[in-house]
């Protein structure tokens, strides 16, 4: 079993950086491929980035350029670095750990609770 914990959310204006942190607990995330998520009210959660166990990344078109996802296992720890942030990226972010590189959200076992970001 797997804890989750994301932290950094917040309110930031239009063009701003946040940092999103997701610690884990019960397992090292090594044994993982783990992603960022992020869901709007009446929306489908949505992939935003992975990185695989090895540190490969993908992102979303909407965010490449300007998020970054990366692992610190040592840390036991995934973050997420958010540039240039636009209203469009309000949402709650998630972190996921699974067993397979894709952005469908079912396909991971584990999640955090989510923290809130707000762009205006």
């Amino acid at each position: 079993q797997v804890q989750l914990v994301e932290s950094g959310g917040g309110s930031v204006q239009v063009g701003g950086s946040l940092t999103l942190s997701c610690v884990a607990s019960g397992d090292t995330i090594g044994r993982y491929c783990m992603g960022w998520f992020r869901q709007i009210p009446d929306r489908e959660r949505e992939g935003v980035a992975i990185i695989e166990r090895e540190g490969s990344t993908i992102y979303t078109d909407s965010v490449k350029g300007r998020f970054t996802i990366s692992r610190d296992n040592a840390k036991n720890t995934v973050y997420l670095h958010m540039n240039s942030l636009k209203p469009e990226d309000t949402a709650v972010y998630y972190c996921a750990a699974g067993l397979r590189r894709t952005y469908d959200p079912y396909e991971y076992i584990y999640w955090g609770q989510g923290t809130q970001v707000t762009v205006s």
